[in-house]
């Protein structure tokens, strides 16, 4: 299987933090090497940019990471250059402003021709304090919010308790099942967006340097990662398909990212299916089971608000009861239509 890079579109009005968290990103990247894509670098933090706001730039930062400069039209064309296997990226991050509206842009992401692409989901940041005034601003707000995957609700702290409630409460409402996690100063934990990379020698969980440098935030006040919610669930009974596609077809709000393996028994006892969801888009990548190996369902799901011992209850219903349980021919046709063939254009889940 090719190895696909996550494409994680981030947006947000003017103020709302985006950039903020961008940088947020690529400073705790750590062993995560992350691919920019900006329509100019003006704000991207980096202390080495000499040819910001150039379009058609790239730039490579000191932790690995890469930064280019471009406009809507060479998207696709940039996608080609980030994803070769030469520059190792894990993860690309397009920042919409200016680029191109949202919904196109993940549209563009989900038509890609390049089988190293994979969506990654859109992400899209709020300013708390300026809520209102935003959605009076920019009528498109509710409609963006609609598209969002993640929801960052960012600049927490400027608000009042109650407030800041309000704000979650009718964000929530207009981003229907996306996650919605509150902020301050774009302190999202990279965790929750994509897959860390502990780099080599590294310990996975222990503090780095990082850490330690920008473990708090401005002014001597403590300003932790926003928070969210992470389930691991390991089972060596292989799941029936129709009721695992029965759980993720009805996955609930805030569960926003699932990924991991499962294992569906006779009915492909050949492979096992490597799962890849992101708010409301699904995909399998079956793979021949490793030689020698235990089959096992592994799977890791995140989100903001969920329900992890309902999520556990449900998965668990998903095993297979015996012989009398065996899933008929026509059991994998769910899973096999978020099966991407080379042929294919990617579908939404």
């Amino acid at each position: 299987m090719t190895q696909q890079i996550p494409v994680v579109v981030l947006t947000g009005f003017l103020g709302a933090g985006k950039t903020t968290l961008l940088n947020h990103l690529l400073r705790s990247a750590r062993g995560t090497r992350i691919g920019v894509m900006v329509n100019d670098f003006g704000d991207i933090g980096i202390d080495a940019m000499t040819v910001a706001g150039q379009v058609g730039s790239t730039v490579s930062l000191g932790n690995g990471c890469l930064c280019c400069a471009v406009d809507a039209g060479e998207l696709d064309t940039y996608l080609e250059v980030l994803t070769r296997p030469e520059s190792r990226l894990d993860v690309i991050v397009i920042e919409a402003s200016g680029l191109a509206e949202p919904e196109e842009l993940v549209r563009m992401v989900l038509a890609s021709e390049n089988e190293r692409v994979v969506y990654g989901g859109l992400v899209q940041v709020v300013d708390a304090s300026e809520f209102a005034a935003t959605r009076r601003r920019h009528p498109g707000t509710d409609r963006h919010l609609a598209l969002a995957d993640l929801v960052v609700v960012n600049k927490a702290d400027r608000v009042a308790a109650d407030e800041l409630r309000g704000v979650r409460e009718a964000v929530a409402a207009l981003a229907g099942r996306a996650a919605v996690v509150e902020a301050t100063r774009g302190r999202v934990d990279p965790e929750l967006l994509f897959d860390r990379v502990v780099p080599e020698g590294e310990i996975e969980g222990q503090m780095s340097i990082e850490d330690l440098l920008y473990g708090s935030g401005d002014e001597g006040h403590d300003h932790p990662h926003a928070a969210y919610e992470s389930l691991s669930v390991t089972a060596s009974t292989p799941l029936h398909p129709r009721r695992l596609m029965a759980f993720l077809d009805s996955r609930p709000e805030g569960l926003y990212r699932i990924k991991g393996f499962v294992d569906l028994g006779a009915a492909d006892p050949a492979n096992r299916y490597t799962v890849h969801a992101v708010g409301r888009f699904l995909r399998f990548y079956p793979e021949p089971w490793p030689a020698g190996g235990e089959r096992l369902t592994q799977l890791v799901l995140i989100g903001s608000g969920v329900d992890t011992a309902a999520l556990r209850k449900e998965l668990a219903a998903c095993a297979l009861n015996g012989p009398q349980d065996a899933p008929d021919e026509h059991s994998m046709w769910g899973v096999l239509r978020y099966v991407q063939r080379s042929e294919e254009e990617p579908d939404e889940g």
